[in-house]
């Protein structure tokens, strides 16, 4: 993966350095584990005919089914996850 560093100091303080990465140069095993440790995804889910809500990892696996939208939500954050809704 290709990085560039940049300090862009003119202060004469010592500057922190900032790591980029090139999108363009990432791996697919990269773009499968972006976001897997932050991110939860919400969606509705059917369970025995009723209408309940899944998480979800970045890589698709389902983590949880909660009752509705409002726990599933509380449950990814309580988890230290994002949740992201999914329509």
């Amino acid at each position: 993966m290709a990085k560039s560093n940049t300090t862009g100091n003119t202060t004469g303080k010592t500057a922190a350095k900032t790591e980029h990465t090139d999108v363009h140069a990432i791996t697919r095993q990269q773009l499968l584990a972006l976001g897997l440790n932050d991110v939860a995804y919400v969606r509705d889910v059917e369970v025995d005919g009723a209408t309940a809500f899944g998480i979800f990892a970045a890589n698709g696996q389902q983590l949880a089914v909660m009752p509705d939208r409002e726990a599933a939500v509380a449950a990814a954050w309580e988890n230290g996850l994002a949740p992201v809704t999914i329509h």
